[in-house]
């Protein structure tokens, strides 16, 4: 096989956002005294455009993120309170697990979605201080802009 037709085989097998179609809705969790939602386009013109708000004790902070393509492959490209992106490469794209790694990156270096009927579990790994953190949210699809209950 020719360098031309492996990589044209490869590029017709690479997933495009179109993959992460389960990912799109309204998600809240009200879990441990916070409310966190995440709110996930669909993939239209081959992009999924996300927020995600948590608001805990009074306060609210905020994260801006779309899951697109680049030159070798799709990723996650986050912004937490409005910071520069961070760019997680896809590395797992499943039909309903997805996941993006940065190694170079602190904190976190992994990004793992998984969904199950009307659940979707988002869940960070990494390295602290030496030591493998995970912190995981449990998201329940809801009505868009819907609340915890108080």
């Amino acid at each position: 096989m020719s360098l031309a037709a492996f990589l044209l085989a490869a590029a017709a097998q690479a997933p495009t956002p179109d993959a992460l179609a389960w990912m799109s809705g309204y998600w809240l969790s009200c879990e441990d005294g916070r409310e966190v939602s995440e709110t996930w386009s669909d993939p239209r013109g081959g992009l999924l455009a996300g927020r995600g708000k948590t608001f805990q004790s009074g306060e609210a902070t905020f994260e801006l993120s779309h899951i697109g393509p680049r030159q070798d492959g799709l990723a996650y490209f986050a912004r937490p309170n409005g910071r520069a992106a961070t760019v997680f490469a896809a590395t797992e794209i499943g039909d309903n697990r997805a996941v993006f790694e940065n190694p170079a990156h602190d904190f976190p270096t992994r990004i793992v979605y998984e969904r199950e009927g009307e659940i979707l579990s988002a869940r960070i790994e990494g390295e602290m201080e030496g030591r493998p953190v995970s912190m995981g949210w449990r998201f329940r699809s809801a009505e868009l802009n819907s609340r915890c209950p108080d």
